[in-house]
């Protein structure tokens, strides 16, 4: 099987993945453990569905019983420039370099796919029966752990994962497959004393190293919370309207950052205008977002995020775009407004046939 892992890893380089490793499925058995303390702790927010499949997500062998080793993969999308710098165009609004291109989703996957065919193929033909069932992110998987017993990287405080020769842009991929391949040794943290990505949070979001409260996170809050965001985050929010990179940019690491193979992930969203944002009705928001990971939250919650970036511009010329959202069907769009007219100093006159929050 050492051989067949050999030439599995060439395969998965020449498919474009930046690197592969090998783990066990039960290589993970403290990961239960800090699954349910986090869940007890309620920091996984409105994230019900990390409750609601624990049993899965915490233990990868009751995923599929039949599974003796997990194939992690690491995919770069290292942008060009230090995403932070969208977070100064008050008048336009910051997208995180993961949903500046196509959906992840699609290209790992289908990159994945061809992977797992060419091992059933090439175990076939080396007299091995092969099963294989391939994940990316949106499966009961808790790709990070595993990644780190595979030894691709480690988790870094920020949570996410990072390593030595790849620095932390790169999504992971995952194959567990019924064929016993050897492992490989797990990594070890080497973050030493910097804390540079916990300083770099805008929300405070960390409560310990190597410990997330998704509640203060902004990625949590503009993708994943539903309804309006507490009054007290959100002029923490700046202009970030879809997730945020300022861990991530901050990691020294980065300077080992591999460049990213697939044009797929070459920007596309820039920095939008928030103003031509904010008019977006629902058919407009699916059109100008298609093919990207965006269009999962929805034209609400998107032009919820837009009036919270007009509130925190400083810019009354940005003023009518929020006025127009008075109205809105979705109630914490029109509250979003109002917010962000009384951010901007801007009087609002009662309008009887605006939505209660």
């Amino acid at each position: 099987m050492q051989e067949l892992k050999a030439a599995l890893e060439r395969q998965a380089l020449a498919e474009g993945f930046a690197k592969m490793r090998v783990t066990r499925p039960d290589a993970i058995p403290e990961a239960m453990g800090r699954l349910r303390a986090f869940l007890a702790e309620g920091q996984h927010g409105q994230m019900d569905w990390m409750a609601e499949r624990a049993h899965w997500r915490g233990d990868p062998a009751a995923l599929w019983p039949e599974a003796r080793a997990v194939v992690m993969l690491a995919e770069t999308y290292t942008p060009e420039a230090d995403p932070r710098a969208a977070t100064l165009l008050h008048d336009r609004g910051a997208i995180s370099v993961y949903a500046q291109g196509k959906d992840y989703h699609d290209l790992v996957k289908r990159r994945l796919k061809r992977l797992g065919r060419w091992l059933i193929e090439e175990a076939r033909g080396r007299g091995s029966a092969a099963e294989i069932k391939v994940f990316v992110d949106t499966a009961p998987v808790m790709e990070k752990p595993l990644a780190q017993a595979a030894g691709l990287g480690w988790q870094g405080k920020h949570t996410n994962l990072l390593a030595r020769d790849l620095g932390n842009w790169f999504f992971l991929g995952a194959i567990f497959t019924t064929l016993e391949l050897p492992p490989d040794a797990p990594e070890t943290s080497h973050c030493g004393r910097c804390t540079a990505c916990l300083d770099a949070c805008p929300t405070q979001a960390f409560p310990a190293p190597y410990q997330l409260d998704a509640r203060r996170c902004i990625s949590y809050l503009t993708i994943e919370h539903r309804g309006p965001v507490a009054p007290e985050l959100r002029g923490l929010l700046g202009n970030r309207i879809y997730g945020c990179d300022d861990c991530l940019a901050a990691c020294p690491w980065n300077k080992f950052a591999a460049t990213a193979r697939d044009i797929g992930y070459a920007a596309r969203q820039g920095s939008p205008p928030l103003a031509e944002l904010a008019a977006l009705d629902d058919t407009a928001f699916r059109a100008r977002f298609a093919g990207s990971p965006i269009k999962r939250i929805g034209r609400d919650r998107m032009v919820r995020n837009v009036l919270y970036a007009i509130g925190n511009s400083d810019d009354p010329t940005l003023a009518p775009a929020a006025r127009a959202r008075l109205a809105d069907p979705d109630p914490a769009v029109a509250e979003a407004a109002r917010w962000a007219l009384a951010r901007l100093g801007i009087a609002i006159v009662d309008n009887p046939d605006m939505p209660e929050p």
